[in-house]
């Protein structure tokens, strides 16, 4: 393809792109499909000659389209938003054209300082400290991972990465059981081991860590020849939305020296608007925190904002540096791969710029304070619905719902029922010992009338 019909087809890829999300309100959020029936669609071999690209965007249409869960959907009120917006796309679409390898300051400068930049502007606009530094990472998940590394390389004296686990003292790491499964993957790549993982029980509407709890489970570990090395607390978890007591638990990490990381993966970004921040008091107590901008903030997946006190113990842990990776003759720099996992990166920055630039902090406000407000007014009108309970009370804009009377079979299949219609598109999830419906508001392109919508699909399958 020369650089004439790049051109071409990338404008109607452009206008393709507009018509899909013009669109999008008139098609069903899940795909009614059964497991093969795109791939049945396509050859079963690679062709030998190229095709060219004629005809790409009508195959799109013909074969990819229809088995698509459409996430940028107004309906969509399954897991937590991915939103994409108008200014993020286009954003991407520049990373992609430009190509950087983001891996060094010498490889991209200006993806390297736009990146510096970019996590500040986050910072001030979250209300967090000057002390913490942000990196961006492709996910929660990664950033659970480096902080659960941490934790072992700190607590082992900086040994585990040299001379491997076998033969160590065993780690303990301490969570609740709210935390999002990330977390246990962490334990498990890390090398901790998901038997050294102690779930410590919450308490109140918050569903919060016991903070008492915690400090017995320390010391009980401590007395059985454990070594505990971290805390990870989390704030709107995945199921419920429960948040921790930061204060409390943060100030029982320190005084048992102990690394804390905060998952606030989705809650996060809400912390932009400061009425919201009563959730995370004491987060400035925090060795390191995960908040994803692709989730709320509509910046394009993927994009985990991953802020350090210090970045320091994270550099120590992942940094290594042969000779073909280092710098000389400048001083000044970061390098963001001694940051993260991947060594490769990619030019995520722009995102953010585009995204704060077009709609400013007040704009993205605006959009989480209607969410917020929306799924407040349905959780109150199920709740004064007899057939309906509210099983836990909206945090932000999740709560849980179940049919009063309902066993675990019988909300199971009433969430397919709902799904099935394909309306609007919702998941189950399990609380307080049984199966629950999630309901959570956070797409760009919900209005109040998707929500008041939502509620009467809600309303139409409990018969």
């Amino acid at each position: 393809m020369d650089w004439d019909a790049f051109a071409k087809l990338g404008a109607q890829m452009a206008e393709w792109g507009a018509d899909y999300h013009r669109t999008l309100a008139d098609r069903p959020v899940r795909a009614p499909l059964t497991p093969g029936a795109v791939a049945a669609k396509f050859p079963a071999t690679p062709p030998e000659k190229g095709e060219g690209m004629d005809g790409i965007l009508a195959e799109l249409d013909e074969k990819v389209v229809p088995g698509l869960t459409h996430w940028q959907h107004p309906r969509f009120f399954a897991y937590f938003p991915s939103n994409a917006t108008p200014p993020s796309m286009l954003a991407d679409f520049a990373a992609s054209i430009l190509a950087q390898q983001c891996m060094l300051w010498q490889t991209s400068p200006a993806g390297t300082e736009i990146e510096t930049l970019m996590m500040d502007w986050l910072r001030q606009g979250l209300g967090l400290s000057e002390g913490f530094k942000g990196v961006i990472q492709d996910s929660a998940s990664s950033a659970t991972l480096a902080a659960v590394l941490v934790m072992r390389e700190r607590a082992l004296e900086w040994q585990g990465n040299k001379q491997g686990l076998s033969g160590q003292q065993r780690l303990r790491i301490y969570a609740s059981d709210e935390v999002h499964t990330s977390v246990d993957r962490a334990i498990w790549i890390a090398g901790v081991g998901a038997e050294n993982l102690v779930r410590i029980p919450t308490q109140g509407p918050t569903r919060g860590m016991d903070p008492v709890a915690l400090k017995a489970a320390i010391a009980a570990d401590r007395a059985a020849g454990y070594l505990p090395a971290g805390v990870v607390a989390c704030i709107g978890g995945t199921g419920t939305g429960a948040c921790d007591d930061l204060t409390a638990v943060l100030q029982v990490a320190q005084d048992e020296g102990l690394y804390s990381h905060v998952d606030a993966a989705w809650a996060g970004a809400a912390m932009i608007c400061p009425e919201f921040r009563s959730l995370w008091t004491g987060i400035e107590m925090a060795d390191s925190l995960v908040l994803n901008p692709h989730k709320w903030m509509g910046v394009q997946f993927d994009f985990s904002a991953h802020f350090l006190k210090d970045p320091e113990p994270l550099v120590k842990t992942l940094a290594i540096q042969p000779e073909y990776l280092r710098t000389h003759g400048k001083d000044g720099f970061v390098n963001y791969s001694e940051w993260s996992i991947p060594l490769g990166r990619r030019f995520r920055a722009l995102k953010m710029w585009f995204v704060l630039r077009a709609y400013g902090l007040e704009g993205l406000r605006e959009v989480m304070r209607d969410h917020v407000r929306w799924c407040q007014e349905l959780a109150a009108e199920l709740g004064a619905d007899p057939r309906f309970e509210i099983v836990t009370e909206p945090v932000l804009a999740l709560f849980t719902v179940a049919l009063k009377g309902a066993d675990d079979a019988a909300m199971i299949d009433y969430v397919n029922r709902v799904n099935e219609d394909g309306r609007i598109y919702v998941t189950q999830g399990r609380t307080k010992g049984r199966i629950v419906m999630r309901f959570t508001v956070g797409s760009f392109a919900c209005t109040a009338e998707d929500v008041r919508l939502g509620g009467d699909v809600l309303k139409e399958m409990a018969g």
